[in-house]
Order: structure tokens, then sequence, then C-alpha cells
């Protein structure tokens, strides 16, 4: 009598497209942009020349340039409230730093890295060291960071705004790194694009192809089972909140060597910005979930939104409903898509 077949393993089966595709974290925000790029197409008629386009691209990368890191922490299962106002006070050290110190323009860019950085590392220590959640510590840091730059801004210059360093050294070379932009025909193309092109693909080749996103996953799916197969969630944490302080600086400079001057109450806000891209792009509250694609294209609905609704000649105090109502129907959309991958799988 020959022997009964074995069953065969469910994890050597082919995966059809349809369930691929319903499994990617970022089906509903593409679903999503392209019904805002069609409405849009339609309500506005200036929505679709290429300056509009140039204009577009460059709210995005701005917002996207942060929501990239905040994609991946959240995706981490944490949160970080002090990231617009680090943005800031990035800027302001550079600035203030170059200024006071009457030093080459690069030694106070230098100097804003590492502050930026320990503010990033600030937060990752104090989470992991006293427990308490993420929104708590990235609170306070946020209020912290608030009452800092307003403080040191008066205190040493004497107003609430820094002195031009455009006639300093090294100034031009800097504005050509963060600040410089190309034009393409009718196309403006800004640098920050690159910038914000460049961390999507870092980012997702971190995440998809290295050590390093496996375990951004285990930790955001549940710390105390990755800790138990060997993740290094201290580390993997830290390291989380040090890239958006990285992300945060290259912001910080692009603000100081596009506009000269920094206004020290900037940036109160604009956290709400980048998470709300990261949700949009597919990423949970939960976290575990989520894709650094996602955050670009969530970033793109919003520089789309913002945008359309001044080329469509609305009153722009509409905006801030427009991005509600886009955050709850996003949400609801990516947990219908993933209902809908489970249910295929």
């Amino acid at each position: 009598m020959s022997a009964a077949a074995a069953p065969a393993d469910e994890r050597l089966s082919p995966v059809s497209p349809l369930r691929r595709l319903l499994a990617r974290p970022e089906l509903g925000a593409v679903v999503g942009a392209v019904a805002v790029f069609v409405f849009f197409s339609f309500a506005a008629d200036s929505f679709l020349r290429p300056a509009s386009l140039s204009t577009i691209l460059y709210s995005a990368s701005t917002i996207g340039i942060m929501a990239v890191p905040v994609a991946l922490l959240m995706i981490g299962g944490e949160f970080d409230l002090s990231a617009g106002v680090m943005v800031t006070s990035s800027a302001l050290v550079s600035s203030m730093f170059s200024y006071q110190m009457t030093a080459n323009v690069w030694v106070g860019v230098g100097v804003s890295l590492l502050v930026t950085l320990g503010f990033g590392l600030f937060n990752g220590f104090m989470l992991t060291r006293t427990k308490l959640p993420s929104f708590i510590i990235t609170l306070g840091t946020f209020l912290m960071l608030t009452g800092l730059n307003l403080g040191f801004t008066k205190l040493i210059g004497g107003t609430v705004s820094t002195k031009t360093i455009a006639d300093m050294e090294g100034f031009p070379s800097a504005h050509a790194l963060f600040a410089s932009q190309w034009t393409i025909g009718s196309v403006t193309l800004k640098v920050t694009v690159l910038w914000w092109f460049a961390l999507v693909a870092l980012a997702t080749w971190i995440l998809l192809r290295t050590r390093a996103g496996n375990w951004i996953f285990a930790v955001g799916g549940g710390p105390d089972a990755a800790r138990a197969v060997g993740v290094p969630v201290v580390r993997t944490r830290i390291g989380l909140y040090m890239g958006v302080a990285l992300c945060a600086w290259i912001s910080g400079q692009h603000i100081l060597f596009s506009y000269d001057v920094v206004q020290s109450g900037e940036g109160v806000g604009n956290e709400f910005l980048y998470i709300i891209a990261a949700v949009i792009g597919g990423c949970l509250m939960t976290g575990g979930y989520g894709s650094a694609i996602g955050s670009a294209v969530g970033a793109f609905i919003f520089g789309m939104t913002s945008n359309g609704i001044v080329y469509a000649q609305w009153n722009p105090d509409w905006f801030k409903f427009f991005l509600g109502a886009m955050l709850l129907l996003a949400t609801l959309l990516n947990a219908w898509v993933r209902k809908r991958a489970e249910v295929t799988s």
C-alpha cells in the first residue's frame, strides 16, 4: 500500500498577484492619491500646469522628508511629537552658532547636526529607560524645545528671529546643498524633492532588504516577543528616534538656507502633518505595519490638497477640514484593504 502524500506546506504555495497587491500598506494611499488628482484636475483649471506641479512637489517634499522617518518610527510602534519644533531648533542652532562665532556656516551646520542628533538620542534614551509612553516623553521634549527656541533666540539676538548669515563664508555652498533649484523646461525642481526621493529609497531598502528592517517590524508588532527572539529593542528604538532627528536636521538646514533667517516660533503643529502623511500612507497607529513609499504618497496627497484648494480658488480655511476627512477616509480604507487581504490569504 502506498504511503499517503504529505500535506503541502502553505508557506511554499504560490502567492497570487491580487494577494500581493492587497497586502501592500500603501495601496489605499495610492487609490486616494489618484482620486485626489482626478478631482482637482477637474475642479481647478491650473492644477495640471507644469508650474503647479513644481509647487505641489515642493510642498509634498517639505512634509515628505519628515514623514519618512516618522513612518519608520510608527512602524516601530512609537511617536515623536517633538519632530516639528526639532526642525526649527536645528535651523536656529546653525544660524546662531555661525553668527555669534563668526565662523564658516559649515561649522554651524556641523554643530547643529550633533545637537539635533542629541535630541533624538535623548528621546530614545528616555523612552527606553523610563518605560513611559512615547507620547509623554516627546510631548515633554516638544514643550522644552519650544521654550528653548524662543528663549535662546531672544536672549542671544534680542528678537524672535535670527540675524542674516547670507554674507558669511560657506553660505553659497550650503545653499546649493540644502536649498538650490533647477529649471527644466517649465518645471522648477527644488533640491528638497531629491532629498525626499533619496530618503524614501533608503528607508524602503532598510525596511525590505536589511536585518534592521526586520527589527523595526518586530519591535512594532510586539517588543516583548521581539526581545525574546534576540531583537535589540533598545538599540532599534534609539536608532529610529535618531533617524527622525537626522531628517529634522536636513529640513532645518533647508529652511535656514532658503530664507536666510529663522523665526523661533516656526514648526509648532507640523508634527501632526508628518503623522497624518504616514497614517494616510498606510501606517497603523498600533505599529508593525506600514511603508516608506506609503508615507511619500501621503505627503503627495497633502501637497495636492493644500495647493489644489488654492488653485480652485476655494476658501483656504477649509483646508484643515479636508485634511481631517482624508485622515479618516484613509484609515477606514486601509482597514478595509487589510481585511480583504486576510480574506484572500
